[in-house]
């Protein structure tokens, strides 16, 4: 043996016997299988928020965490974190007739909240129907709303994509309601076909409960202009026009979900103090009509395999392997609820942080819409809050690369629940299994009925596993804090959370 060779047989073997010191490295394919099995079976139903398959879910997952000794985080110790929610059926019937025109609830209408209404009234329009002080904006300035139906154009002037629309959209219901407007419509000019919004709204939506019900009468809906821009002429004169409006009123369920909370606390006296926390969602979108895609007799169940109970598992392999091996800093980890029906899980947890979000260094979410390169993880947020290399040694430790901000033009990042994090200036990063485009292998199985679990990749499954986990321990042992990049679009709000001088 040459000693160049005995040099590297020697540096070799002690960093995989080092690697192989990590209780991540012992982690157990069959195991992880079993638990995306079990999460992913017909027997949980799709796991819908507010439905008996999402709370079996969060009492496999609070089990879990109990056995592996994590400290609950939930409602008086439990590792429950309770939300209430409300279920909204949308009316069946309703009519509006303004400026020669009439719309049709269910056809060139959608009607989603308020109570029964039937008369004839005003109709008057107000800009984005938003009051701003801030930013000196008051669409309502000259507006006689009192009794009247107010009509708006859609979302902000800045944004018309559909999280800001459905952020704005109780807004927009509270600023009418204040008014004394009995609704506010938002007329439809936006950039995907009013057929997927109409299907999508028909089943009618989940929201986080408001404690309030002021504004509960007020109706809002949508209208689709009956050809592009036929109410322009009578946008630019702001007269009040005489209206006759009707609906049947929408139905208002109460109902609960969780989030499944539990903390590993960390071993420096002083860095313990700070929080990685780690998120992926556990519900997914259900069963039959609920999926919103295409099912038949023989399958109607969203298994969601993919979607998200490989990020669930991945989160509990990494409450498992830090929990045997803690961190010098304190890891939070949540399986959240209600992503699927807008980011409501995580929405509720920044309103109702169970530590300090500024002493929350950083939100790393696991969620995606399945794979079609399992030599990757998918690193949404790339380049945003200095921690690339340490997701790269993380990654690679598991045997994987890692893919920038995959798919752009489809802004993945702000479509799961790292967003909530980031929106409140908390540094935030979502790592997806492998996808590098929107293919064929991603559209087979995303929010579809052929997600199950045995289309997964055991194997792959536990590099990805071991790589959330490898990553969560590199950050949460690390010198070096996360922090926006600058002129990134939530650095101000990071500056503001941590109450950093800007400059």
């Amino acid at each position: 043996m040459s000693f160049t060779f005995f040099i590297y047989f020697l540096t070799s073997g002690t960093l995989l016997f080092a690697q192989s010191t990590y209780p991540e490295a012992k982690l157990s394919k069959e195991d992880l299988f079993a638990h995306l099995s079990y999460l992913a079976s017909d027997e949980l139903m799709g796991r819908r928020t507010g439905q008996p398959g999402n709370d079996t879910a969060a009492t496999y997952i609070s089990q879990f965490f109990k056995t592996h000794g994590l400290q609950g985080m939930g409602d008086d110790g439990s590792f429950f974190q309770t939300i209430s929610f409300e279920q909204t059926t949308i009316p069946r019937e309703g009519k509006l007739t303004f400026d020669g025109h009439t719309y049709t609830q269910g056809d060139d209408m959608m009607i989603l909240k308020g109570d029964p209404f039937d008369g004839k009234t005003q109709i008057v329009y107000a800009g984005h129907g938003l009051v701003d002080q801030e930013n000196q904006i008051d669409d309502y300035a000259g507006v006689q709303a009192e009794g009247k139906i107010v009509v708006v154009l859609p979302g902000s002037p800045d944004a018309q994509d559909p999280l800001t629309i459905s952020r704005l959209a109780p807004v927009k219901r509270k600023l009418a309601a204040e008014r004394g407007a009995v609704a506010v419509i938002e007329i439809y000019r936006l950039g995907f076909p009013w057929s997927f919004f109409k299907q999508y709204f028909s089943r009618g939506g989940l929201e986080l409960a408001s404690g309030q019900d002021k504004d509960e009468f007020v109706s809002y809906g949508w209208i689709k202009e009956q050809s592009v821009g036929d109410l322009n002429s009578w946008i630019k004169t702001e007269e009040a026009l005489s209206a006759a409006f009707e609906h049947s009123g929408a139905r208002v369920d109460q109902l609960t979900s969780q989030n499944v909370i539990g903390l590993i606390e960390g071993t420096d006296p002083n860095l313990k103090n700070e929080y990685v926390i780690l998120t992926g969602h556990y519900d997914h979108v259900g069963a039959g009509a609920d999926g919103g895609g295409f099912y038949n007799e023989e399958d109607s169940i969203f298994n969601g395999a993919r979607d998200n109970a490989m990020g669930t598992v991945a989160i509990m392999a990494a409450a498992k392997s830090i929990s045997q091996q803690p961190t010098r800093r304190s890891v939070l980890v949540i399986a959240l609820t209600g992503e699927e029906v807008g980011l409501l899980g995580s929405k509720y947890y920044v309103e109702h942080p169970v530590v300090p979000l500024d002493q929350s260094i950083l939100n790393i979410n696991t969620d995606g819409a399945g794979y079609n390169d399992t030599t990757v993880v998918s690193v949404i947020g790339h380049g945003r809050t200095g921690i690339d290399e340490l997701i790269k040694d993380g990654a690679n430790w598991a045997g994987l690369g890692i893919f920038p901000n995959p798919v752009p033009r489809q802004n993945l990042y702000d479509r799961s629940d790292n967003v909530s994090f980031a929106q409140k200036g908390v540094p935030a990063v979502n790592i997806s299994p492998g996808i590098t485009e929107f293919d064929d292998a991603i559209q087979y199985y995303y929010h579809q009925v052929t997600d199950e679990a045995d289309t997964v990749s055991p194997s792959y499954l536990l590099q990805y596993a071991k790589s959330i986990t490898r990553i969560t321990r590199l950050i949460a042992d690390s010198d070096k804090t996360p922090f926006w990049t600058e002129g990134d679009k939530y650095e101000e709000a990071g500056k503001k959370l941590y109450k950093l001088e800007s400059e």
